[in-house]
């Protein structure tokens, strides 16, 4: 029922920024970036995925709360997101990044942003439209957030796992 509720928040979300940004495209799959997006080499994936596994062993399960609408780019602005920036639970996000940066760094790989906006991205088009969907648009899209039925519950997340992704494979690492 909640992924439901999810997408039924989803797409009231998307067809009001569409009215400012019509080439918005809803996300298909939904994550919470803990790093950069990197190049491995095919004979690191799996040191790289023995030293993750080992530091990430002692981190407890915790729940965070993903509830503010934010405009967001890529570095190279090719790219507008509309996503939900984590109001709870940001120290133990970071907690997480720190050990994932110490693998990344062992590995002579660039670390995560030095102060991430921690969030789970909704949308997105192809360019710069920030300027179109920063002010009355992203207003009227926390106004929906917060009207929406049960959106408390809703953007409540519990981090049971954290995964990584290299080529089409996923590598899972659950949390105690």
């Amino acid at each position: 029922i909640v992924q439901e509720e999810f997408l039924e928040l989803l797409d009231l979300l998307v067809s009001r920024a569409r009215t400012y940004v019509s080439s918005l495209t809803a996300m298909a799959e939904f994550h919470l970036s803990l790093s950069q997006c990197i190049v491995l080499r095919y004979h690191w994936i799996q040191p790289f995925v023995c030293a993750l596994r080992q530091r990430l062993a002692s981190f407890h399960r915790f729940f965070c709360v993903a509830d503010q609408v934010k405009v967001y780019t890529n570095e190279n602005k090719t790219r507008t997101f509309i996503g939900l920036e984590v109001s709870a639970g940001h120290f133990q996000l970071l907690e997480l990044v720190s050990e994932v940066d110490r693998v990344l760094e062992e590995f002579d790989l660039p670390t995560f942003y030095k102060d991430p906006s921690f969030h789970i991205s909704l949308a997105w088009c192809v360019g710069d439209l920030s300027g179109r969907l920063e002010g009355q648009c992203l207003r009227e899209l926390q106004d929906i957030v917060d009207g929406f039925e049960d959106s408390a519950l809703l953007l409540r997340v519990q981090w049971e796992q954290v995964r990584c992704k290299s080529g089409n494979k996923y590598f899972s690492f659950p949390l105690r």
